[in-house]
């Protein structure tokens, strides 16, 4: 009971982050994070079953229509280099959790938060927060401009 109200209120916590200021309320990019809010981390997890923190991504990219590898330090190198005042929505987010380089990654959500999949389960993390400020090593947009188009348009929700 306690896990399913707790899924509950981050979804409701979701829905007004994203009311208040989401880059792409309603998009394609919007659904598919939303409706993974919630589920359990998992070492090394794919599925919605659980995951890990870059299973996360590459199953939120491979809805989207792209393959990303299953691998933090892999993601790190593609796409090109972002700038953090430059992230857009769908920009590949990254930290140093380890000590030993890139060891998380996140999908940038605008406003300044990002979604990923951390100890607690998948959920939704500001970029200033005192732990993840303090780790954050760079971003990377993979995506194309075009893809970028489809994925964060309010009709792009019902592809």
């Amino acid at each position: 009971m306690r896990k399913k109200l707790s899924a509950v209120f981050a979804g409701l916590v979701l829905l007004l982050a994203f009311q208040a200021g989401s880059a792409f309320a309603e998009s394609k990019l919007d659904t598919e994070v939303s409706k993974l809010i919630g589920i359990d981390y998992d070492y090394g997890g794919t599925t919605t079953s659980g995951f890990d923190c870059s299973g996360f991504t590459a199953y939120v990219f491979k809805k989207l229509g792209m393959t990303l590898p299953h691998s933090s330090a892999q993601q790190f190198k593609l796409g090109d280099k972002v700038a953090k005042a430059d992230l857009q929505a769908g920009d590949l987010v990254f930290f140093n959790t380890s000590g030993k380089g890139v060891s998380h990654v996140g999908v940038y959500v605008g406003d300044n938060k990002f979604a990923h999949a951390a100890s607690k389960g998948v959920t939704i993390s500001g970029l200033d927060e005192k732990y993840y400020a303090a780790r954050y090593l760079g971003a990377r947009r993979v995506m194309s401009e075009e893809t970028y188009k489809k994925v964060t348009s309010d009709s792009a929700a019902v592809l």
